[in-house]
């Protein structure tokens, strides 16, 4: 009976080791199975088995990467600030042909060029010239600032408009207008139906048409950014505007007016003169006939005949 028992408990034991030994292939086949790629990094190894610190680098690496991806696409650009600037002068001269000429001689030296430019005369004889000038945007400043020591600055006023949003979005429209013309023309060679070649023909021409319209949007945004304008008129006057300084006491003032009075009178000569000089034979038939109208009322007033002669013809004629 005890030996009974004895291979009993050794049978029950082969049994369990037995048991013990299939289990532990079946345990790993299940955790290869089951374990998921965040599972073997919380254990410690990455999802090819290496270690966790080599996946750590990697993921720096990576970001890293995509940091740099950014910063070069999009903050960059917007540090890129597209100004426009442009600026609205009123100038003064005593001598025209020499502002004229230096003008021109700071244009040059500023490295810009003129857009439009036209010169007029006025009846009084004075000249007026009218200048649209394009210069480098770095210079826009030094430009503004050497006109008003060239002439006499009456008016000025400097305008910057940012215009970086439109900028990159026109650019941003084009590189996909582009990219769809790549594509149709891709699905042009392979189209085989007539129904379908005209239709891809129609959208590659209205894609075309968009980026010839986009391009040179951005070819204008460029020219202004890079080119400050800068428009301005130069007056020949005989004397400059503002140049007497403003009284202080009631004798500056009273002398000041005086003196104002005594060249308001001397204009006013002067412009009655050149009129005089420009009428006088109107004004001579004028006379002539204001003459004879004060000749006749007196004539009337008297009781005198006006035409003695017709009178005395009349008279011998009748006694004949």
């Amino acid at each position: 009976m005890k030996k009974f028992l004895a291979l009993l408990l050794a049978l029950v034991m082969a049994l369990a080791l037995v048991g013990c030994g299939a289990s532990a292939p079946k345990t790993e086949a299940f955790m290869d199975m089951t374990t998921s790629d965040d599972a073997a990094m919380d254990m410690g190894f990455d999802a090819g088995g290496a270690p966790m610190e080599d996946y750590k680098e990697e993921a720096e690496y990576q970001n890293g990467a995509f940091e740099e991806y950014t910063s070069t696409t999009g903050n960059d650009k917007l540090k890129d600030v597209k100004m426009v600037y442009t600026a609205n002068m009123d100038l003064q001269t005593l001598s025209f042909d020499q502002a004229d000429s230096d003008i021109s001689a700071l244009v040059e030296e500023m490295g810009g060029y003129f857009e439009q430019r036209s010169i007029s005369n006025r009846s009084s004889g004075y000249r007026y010239a009218e200048y649209t000038v394009r210069v480098p945007a770095e210079k826009f400043n030094d430009f503004c600032s050497q006109m008003g020591t060239l002439c006499h600055l009456v008016y000025k006023n400097e305008s910057a408009d940012n215009i970086t949003e439109s900028y990159y979005d026109t650019e941003s429209r084009l590189v996909t207008a582009q990219t769809k013309l790549e594509r149709l023309q891709e699905l042009l060679r392979r189209a085989e139906s007539m129904e379908d070649i005209i239709t891809i023909e129609s959208a590659i021409s209205e894609t075309e048409w968009t980026i010839e319209n986009l391009t040179g949007t951005l070819r204008t945004y460029d020219s202004l950014v890079g080119y400050s304008t800068i428009y301005m008129t130069l007056h020949e006057v005989y004397e400059l505007s503002g140049q007497g300084q403003a009284p202080v006491t009631f004798g500056d003032r009273l002398g000041e007016s005086f003196l104002d009075g005594l060249k308001a009178i001397g204009r006013t000569a002067q412009n009655f003169a050149v009129w005089l000089a420009y009428s006088w034979f109107w004004l001579l038939i004028v006379v002539v006939i204001v003459i004879v109208v004060i000749r006749t009322v007196r004539r009337r007033k008297n009781g005198k005949p006006l035409f003695r002669l017709k009178k005395k013809a009349k008279s011998d004629s009748e006694n004949q």
